[in-house]
């Protein structure tokens, strides 16, 4: 049976989990989130022994997005996010990021324009696509193999912002209802800031959820 290996980068300054994903097998990977400190990333790619096949954005928000261009100029590899973000992804001016990342460049058009239900296949492996918005009009989830990467969805004993472009309280937590506390309590929850937690805890903890 596959079996999916990751590991979780925390890219400073805004503390954002970057994570990387692969078969234990083929080492095929994709990277999600890569929010600057492309180096940093490159050099764990190349100490797991990936081949990087695509980058995918949980959504394009400032503090997910920083190291996009120069990993897909190194790997490869196809660049993906949620349709209704991809009219978002480059509205950023270059100086709300160079001022903390001197190397960044803008974002690349995607390669591909994720929808709900969607698969990500990854050499022996396959993650389904959560679209899960609330936090941002295109936020998604990534979930497959007893884990799920919430992005700014859902965080440990939290929730994504809602006071920003794109945000609807109610819809985001119409979303983690309807999206991920469907899934078994036992499914480890990788969010986009901050530790990792788990769908059963979430439920009967979380205090925006009850």
């Amino acid at each position: 049976m596959a079996k999916m290996i990751y590991r979780a980068l925390q890219i400073m300054p805004f503390g954002t989990n970057c994570y990387l994903v692969a078969s234990d097998k083929t080492r095929d990977g994709m990277v999600i989130d890569p929010a600057g400190d492309a180096a940093r990333i490159l050099d764990n790619i190349s100490e797991l022994g990936l081949s990087i096949g695509i980058i995918v954005l949980t959504h394009a928000h400032p503090d997910h997005i920083g190291a996009i261009a120069q990993l897909k100029e190194t790997t490869k590899a196809k660049f993906a996010l949620h349709a209704a973000e991809a009219g978002i992804i480059n509205q950023y001016g270059d100086s709300q990021f160079t001022m903390f990342d001197p190397t960044f460049r803008p974002p690349p058009p995607p390669d591909r324009l994720l929808t709900d239900g969607d698969s990500i296949d990854i050499g022996d492996i396959v993650f389904k696509v959560l679209h899960t918005p609330g936090h941002s009009a295109g936020g998604i989830c990534i979930a497959g193999y007893g884990v799920v990467f919430s992005g700014d969805t859902l965080f440990n004993m939290g929730i994504g912002r809602t006071d920003g472009p794109g945000g609807d309280y109610d819809l985001l937590i119409s979303s983690i209802r309807s999206k991920l506390l469907n899934l078994p309590d036992e499914t480890l929850v990788l969010p986009g800031h901050g530790p990792k937690t788990t769908i059963g805890w979430e439920r009967q903890h979380n205090t925006f959820l009850r």
